[in-house]
């Protein structure tokens, strides 16, 4: 229980070739490694509107972080990052306010119940497991993007149960939840793409704080390392507003996504073969 326990030594980097997590006096209380790369996902997934989640809790499984830490870390981490993106999309007016709302009416609640629910260990990795392989194949695939002026009409209460099912993982989980319903929403042609980005980040955003209150009742808010989790916050508020801003000038992530995909795919096989053999 590394983020909770104030009673472990400090933890500072991975030992890769022994899979296990080393101490060290000179970099206290911080993953010098798991900083960098919460940077780097945040800077690629808020370049297309996303938090980045799925990784985090990737990355968090990785390193061995306690579970019952995890759902909460990934979702401030979220928070952080999709609200500068939400600023920004709201700022040039391209945040469709009546169009979004039947999908997060349904998803808040849907995602603090699930947030809420207390789980044993080996189902929520169960659960983990499953979702980043399905995450993973979805952020490999990409669909591609909707610009077409003739958007398929989804009625508000089709909207409000695909809003509401996802919003439900997302709390169970730990995650915004849009890397399921961007694609999702690209498939039946919702919108156009810009307008979908816009939707997913703020789909994250309140699913993200949803989820966080729910999970309120499980956290010791006095045993968490702060310094620790501050440090992650720092790192993905700095790579996501360096993502947003450079997605402006049309950087493209679909290499880079590509890759952290991969990685993700190879964390969610080992989490299912060690928690399904058990």
């Amino acid at each position: 229980m590394l983020a909770l326990d104030a009673h472990q030594p400090d933890y500072c980097w991975f030992d890769w070739k022994n899979q296990a997590l080393r101490p060290s006096y000179y970099f206290c209380q911080v993953h010098v490694e798991l900083v960098i790369l919460f940077f780097i996902v945040a800077f690629v997934y808020s370049s297309v509107g996303f938090g980045g989640g799925s990784s985090y809790l990737a990355l968090l499984t990785l390193f061995g972080i306690d579970f019952l830490s995890l759902r909460a870390i990934a979702l401030l981490c979220n928070i952080t990052v999709v609200t500068g993106s939400v600023y920004i999309f709201w700022k040039n007016g391209i945040i469709r306010w009546k169009k979004i709302f039947p999908l997060i009416i349904a998803s808040i609640p849907a995602a603090f119940v699930g947030g809420y629910i207390s789980i044993s260990e080996r189902v929520f990795f169960i659960i983990l497991g499953t979702t980043l392989l399905l995450a993973s194949l979805v952020l490999f695939v990409q669909p591609h993007k909707t610009d077409s002026i003739t958007a398929l009409k989804t009625t508000r209460g089709t909207d409000s149960m695909m809003g509401g099912g996802i919003g439900f993982l997302s709390g169970l989980v730990g995650i915004g939840g849009g890397i399921f319903l961007s694609p999702l929403l690209h498939f039946i042609r919702w919108d156009r793409s810009l307008n979908i980005a816009s939707t997913a980040a703020v789909y994250i955003l309140v699913n993200s704080v949803a989820g966080f209150l729910g999970q309120s009742h499980q956290l010791d808010f006095q045993g968490i390392n702060w310094t620790f989790v501050l440090s992650l916050i720092l790192a993905v508020f700095v790579g996501g507003q360096l993502g947003v801003r450079i997605a402006i000038v049309k950087f493209d992530a679909r290499k880079l996504k590509r890759i952290t995909a991969i990685l993700v795919f190879i964390v969610a096989i080992r989490i299912l073969i060690k928690y399904l053999l058990q």
